[in-house]
């Protein structure tokens, strides 16, 4: 142990910490697997003023921090390669107040989503940001990417939801920020700079949450669409008829990999495009709304199959097809990209990143799926056997360098919901402008004033 570890011990005889090799490997990183992870140690504190007094001795020691959740993210924001300590939150997990009158939740950052969600459920209300790593991810690590996943285009994403925040800075200062407040005009809204900050400016340790309504009851529908073109189109149908509470798309390739990892063919016939949509059926007439909306988009040509869940059971059967997605790919070590473009943009950006990805890897196999509703793709190049992963990532690297290119030219983003961290961090000029970058980090040095929290992320400070 280093001595200033065991300065570390000395000042916090209690605390939690690791130096053992499996534990360095496991807390260093996170799904992206491209660093091989090499922190200092972890440390696992219980209460917010042991965040504090390790960020403080951070600061006297000139240590790094890494915070880390539940290290499900995609950008290599949760990796610590270069001799950080890691701050993981996953022991501060609990709930900690409820206000049924101001309808808000109290958790630690640690959390996982979907105690969240379990917890709100409980109480007669819900917490309605939701995606497929529910059971792992943490609701720090949420906010500090402003997480948005499949109900976006009903809810929003995370931002909307935090009412208030508890943050120690990186100078190891305990912050309180909004309170709670609904309405609150007095000055600058700090509480929104920790959103989407990948812990750059410093460590979420709480947040109150606004819950929102049971939603009603709903259906889903699986969609088999003949034509990429015709995605938007059906969304419109759709969007004109009935209250959506999702509306994802995903094609062939994905589908196929869910049904090798276990999934239901839902089809006799294969379709080369997909949706899964849920919307709200409080009404009998929301569900003759849905019916109308299929029926006119099979009439014109736009959907060439489509089943509807008779059950709850059927409607999990249904989601896991996109839901599954992720986890199926894993094993073929993708190359993820997550863009976003105004959903007005995205039959252009479609028709432009078609024909360029089609050019560009003739080689490789891309599974395209995502949230069109709200302007979001993924798009998953697999790495194949026997590559070396070093020259299939500078493959990989050269045709999103074009795919910024092409966002730039739509007003998009080359992170929707995955974040920054490392993995998109030459790209930030194509959605941010050098004077905003510049302002970033103006942010990033008041609030962080050694530069210790979670370097190389985002930007280089």
């Amino acid at each position: 142990m280093t001595d200033a570890l065991i300065r570390l011990r000395d000042r916090l005889p209690g605390l939690r910490l690791s130096t053992d090799p499996g534990d360095l490997e496991h807390y260093g990183r996170d799904w992206t697997r491209r660093w091989t992870p090499a922190p200092l140690a972890v440390a696992l504190p219980a209460s917010v003023d042991e965040v504090q007094a390790i960020v403080r001795w951070a600061n006297d020691e000139g240590v790094a921090v890494v915070p880390s959740g539940g290290r499900t993210g995609l950008s290599g924001g949760a990796v610590a390669a270069n001799g950080e300590l890691v701050l993981s939150l996953e022991r501060m997990n609990r709930v900690l107040d409820f206000d049924a009158i101001d309808r808000t939740l109290t958790v630690q950052a640690g959390a996982p989503l979907e105690a969240v969600q379990n917890a709100a459920r409980e109480r007669g209300l819900a917490y309605p940001v939701d995606f497929a790593a529910r059971g792992s991810c943490s609701i720090g690590g949420n906010i500090a990417t402003n997480a948005g996943g499949i109900r976006v285009i009903r809810y929003g994403n995370t931002r909307e939801w935090v009412a208030g925040l508890k943050v120690v800075t990186g100078a190891g200062d305990v912050l309180e920020l909004n309170r709670a407040l609904v309405k609150n005009s007095s000055g600058y809204d700090l509480r929104h700079l920790f959103v989407a900050s990948e812990g750059t400016l410093g460590i979420i340790v709480e947040a109150t949450l606004r819950l929102a309504d049971p939603p009603p009851p709903t259906s889903v529908m699986l969609l088999a669409i003949p034509s990429f073109e015709h995605l938007m189109q059906v969304f419109a149908a759709f969007r004109e008829r009935v209250t959506l509470e999702a509306f994802e798309f995903f094609t062939d390739r994905a589908i196929e990999h869910v049904l090798a990892h276990g999934g239901q063919k839902p089809f006799d016939d294969a379709h080369p495009f997909y949706v899964v949509t849920e919307f709200a059926v409080d009404e009998e007439a929301s569900m003759a709304a849905a019916m109308a909306a299929f029926e006119h988009c099979v009439e014109h040509g736009l959907v060439s199959d489509g089943v509807i869940s008779q059950s709850d059971a059927q409607a999990a059967q249904l989601w896991r097809l996109r839901e599954g997605i992720t986890e199926s790919l894993a094993k073929h070590v993708p190359y993820k990209n997550d863009v976003s473009v105004r959903i007005s943009a995205m039959p252009a950006f479609l028709a432009e990143t078609q024909a360029l990805l089609g050019e560009a890897y003739p080689q490789f196999e891309v599974v395209w799926f995502g949230h069109i509703g709200d302007g979001n793709l993924h798009i998953n190049v697999l790495k194949p056997d026997g590559m070396a992963n070093a020259a299939f990532v500078a493959d990989c690297e050269q045709v999103t360098r074009l795919l910024s290119d092409a966002l730039v030219r739509h007003g998009g983003s080359i992170s929707a919901e995955h974040g920054i961290g490392l993995v998109k961090k030459s790209y930030l000029l194509g959605t941010r402008s050098a004077g905003e970058v510049a302002l970033m980090r103006g942010i990033k040095r008041a609030l962080d004033p050694n530069a210790l929290m979670n370097p190389g992320k985002v930007f280089d400070a």
